[in-house]
C-alpha cells in the first residue's frame, strides 16, 4: 500500500477522471515526476532536433542548390516556424480532450520522418531547395508539440512548484541548444563527402549525419513516451499555496468560473511580449552564419564549426542564466527579471552595429566585366556541379550585395560581445514570459491558449528571417540591427505601459472577488 504524504501545504491535490480532488500518495508524486521528466526529455531533444543543424542550413542550402541566395535561406528557416504555428494551436486542442500521449507520439513521428527527408534533399536532380524547404516545414510541422509539453508541466505542477519547473524546462531547451552545435561542429570533421551507403543512396556527410541523429533522438522520446508518461493535473481549485515570487503575486482560494478571472488584456499583451523576444532571437540565428561568412571571409567548413562552437558556449550561458532566474524572481519578481533581460539584449544588438573604417573583403568570383567604361554589373557564374570545399571555394562579402562596398566590417569583438549579451537577456526573457503567461491563466486547461503562445512564437520565427535575409541582403546589417534596436525599445515601452496588469491570476481573481463582496 503506497505511504500517503502529511497533509501540509507541499502535498498537492490531484484531480481524478471524475473532477474529484485527492492527496497525491508517494508513488503518484514519483510518477508525476517522472511524467514531468520525460516532457524535460522531450523538449531537450526537440531542441537538439533543432540545433544540430542550424549552423549548417546555409552551407548545405549553397551546396545543394546554386540558385539558392540569402533571401531564400530566410524562408528555409522560417519554415520550420510556419510548420509549428500551423500545429502548435491543433496538438494543444487535440491535447484538452485526448491523452496527451497522443499528440506527442504523431508529433514526434513527423519530426523523425522529416529529418530523414531533410537528409536525401540532394538526390533530385532540380529544385532541391524547395525540398529542403519541405523538409523544414515538416520538422515545424513536429515541433508543434511544444505547446502540449508547456501544458503539460503547467498542469501538472503546483504553483510552488511551477517557477522551478518552467526554468528547468527551458534549461532542458537551452542544454539541448548546447548540444546540437556542439555535435554539428563534431560532425563537419566528416567533410562534405564523407561516405556513401548505395544500397539505399544515402550520402553520410558533415550536413546529413546531423538530421540523421536527430531522427534517432526522436525514436528514443518516442519509446520513453510510451512506456514513463501517465497523465496527472493537480488541483489548484481546491487548495490555496504562496507563491515563491512575492506577496503581491500570493495565491488565494479560487472557487467559481476560472474563465471570469483571466485577463485577456494581459493574455494579448503576453503573446506580443513573446512575439517581439522569438523574433529578436530568430534574427539572430538565422543571420549568425551568413554575417560571419561576409564579415570574416569564412569557407562553409569553417561557418559551421566556428558558430557551431559559439552557439554551444551561448547555450552553456544559457543554463547558468536559467539557474540564476530561479533565485533572482523570487527576490523582484517575474516582471523586473523580463524587463532587465530586454535591455541586455537591447545592449547586444546595439554593439552589433557596424562603425569604423574597416571594410571586408570582397568576394569578386562571378563578376564580368559588361562595359568598356570601367563600370561592371554583377552576375552569377553558375556551374553544373557545386563549389568543392577546398582552396578554390570563394569566401569573402559578395558584391552583388552593394553595401559590402562602404559598410565598414562588424568586427569579431563585436560580435562575440554581441553574442554573450543576447546569450544572457534571451534565456531570462524566455522563461519570465512562459511563467507569466502560465500565472496569468490560472487553473484553467491551459493547452489552447499554450498553444497560442505557441503560435504567437512561430510567427515570430517565421517574419524574422525572412525580414532579415530581406533586409540585410539589401540593405545591410545596419539598417537590419537598427530595426531590431526599435523593436526591443517598443517591447520594454509596451511593458512599461501594461506592466501593473502583469499579474498572477490568483491576485486577479481575489480583487474581482473583493470588489463583489463591498
Amino acid at each position: 500500500m503506497s505511504q500517503h504524504l502529511e497533509p501540509d501545504e507541499n502535498t498537492a491535490l490531484l484531480r481524478n477522471e471524475n473532477g474529484k480532488a485527492f492527496k497525491e500518495t508517494q508513488e503518484q508524486y514519483k510518477s508525476r515526476w517522472r511524467s514531468i521528466r520525460v516532457m524535460y526529455l522531450t523538449m531537450f531533444l526537440s531542441s537538439v532536433g533543432f540545433s544540430i543543424v542550424i549552423t549548417s542550413i546555409w552551407p548545405y542550402l549553397k551546396k545543394i542548390d546554386l540558385t539558392a541566395d540569402a533571401s531564400f535561406l530566410g524562408w528555409v528557416v522560417a519554415a520550420y516556424s510556419v510548420g509549428q504555428m500551423v500545429a502548435s494551436p491543433i496538438f494543444g486542442l487535440w491535447s484538452n480532450y485526448r491523452p496527451r500521449r497522443e499528440p506527442l507520439i504523431v508529433s514526434i513521428f513527423i519530426n523523425v520522418a522529416a529529418n530523414i527527408l531533410y537528409a536525401y534533399v540532394h538526390i533530385p536532380h532540380s529544385h532541391n531547395k524547395y525540398y529542403m524547404l519541405a523538409a523544414r516545414t515538416c520538422v515545424g510541422l513536429g515541433a508543434g508539440n511544444v505547446a502540449v509539453v508547456r501544458s503539460y508541466v503547467a498542469g501538472a505542477t503546483t504553483l510552488n512548484e511551477r517557477n522551478s519547473a518552467m526554468a528547468n524546462m527551458s534549461a532542458s531547451q537551452a542544454l539541448g541548444f548546447i548540444l546540437g552545435p556542439v555535435l554539428q561542429a563534431c560532425m563537419s570533421f566528416i567533410g562534405e563527402r564523407g561516405v556513401t551507403w548505395e544500397l539505399i543512396d544515402l550520402q553520410l556527410n558533415m550536413y546529413t549525419a546531423p538530421a540523421l541523429l536527430g531522427a534517432l533522438f526522436g525514436v528514443v522520446n518516442i519509446v520513453l513516451v510510451i512506456a514513463v508518461l501517465r497523465e496527472h493535473c493537480v488541483d489548484d481549485l481546491e487548495r490555496s499555496f504562496n507563491n515563491i515570487n512575492s506577496i503581491s503575486e500570493e495565491r488565494v482560494e479560487v472557487t467559481g468560473d476560472a474563465e471570469e478571472g483571466i485577463d485577456q488584456v494581459a493574455v494579448v499583451t503576453s503573446n506580443l511580449l513573446f512575439f517581439v523576444i522569438l523574433f529578436i532571437f530568430a534574427v539572430f540565428e538565422t543571420i549568425s552564419t551568413p554575417l560571419s561568412m561576409d564579415m570574416y571571409s569564412w569557407t562553409r567548413a569553417q561557418a559551421v564549426y566556428y558558430n557551431g562552437i559559439i552557439l554551444a558556449a551561448i547555450g552553456f550561458e544559457s543554463v547558468l542564466v536559467f539557474m540564476a532566474v530561479k533565485s533572482i524572481s523570487k527576490i523582484t519578481g517575474d516582471r523586473l527579471v523580463l524587463l532587465g533581460g530586454l535591455v541586455i539584449i537591447f545592449c547586444g544588438f546595439l554593439i552589433l552595429l557596424p562603425w569604423g573604417n574597416q571594410f571586408p573583403k570582397i568576394q569578386w568570383t562571378g563578376i564580368q566585366n559588361t562595359t568598356t567604361n570601367g563600370t561592371f554589373s554583377a552576375t552569377t557564374n553558375v556551374t553544373s556541379s557545386p563549389p568543392r570545399n577546398d582552396l578554390s571555394e570563394p569566401t569573402g562579402c559578395p558584391a552583388q550585395q552593394t553595401w559590402c562596398q562602404y559598410i565598414p566590417v562588424i568586427h569579431l569583438a563585436q560580435y562575440i560581445t554581441s553574442d554573450i549579451l543576447i546569450g544572457m537577456g534571451y534565456p531570462a526573457c524566455n522563461v519570465m514570459s512562459y511563467t507569466l503567461y502560465s500565472k496569468i491563466l490560472g487553473p484553467k486547461p491551459q493547452g489552447v491558449y499554450m498553444g497560442w503562445l505557441t503560435a504567437s512564437g512561430s510567427g515570430a520565427r517565421t517574419l524574422g528571417p525572412v525580414f532579415v535575409s530581406q533586409v540585410y541582403t539589401s540593405l545591410g546589417p545596419r539598417w537590419a540591427f537598427g530595426a531590431v534596436c526599435g523593436l526591443v525599445v517598443a517591447a520594454v515601452v509596451l511593458l512599461g505601459v501594461m506592466y501593473k496588469r502583469l499579474i498572477a491570476f490568483s491576485l486577479r481573481y481575489g480583487r474581482l472577488q473583493e470588489q463583489v463582496a463591498a
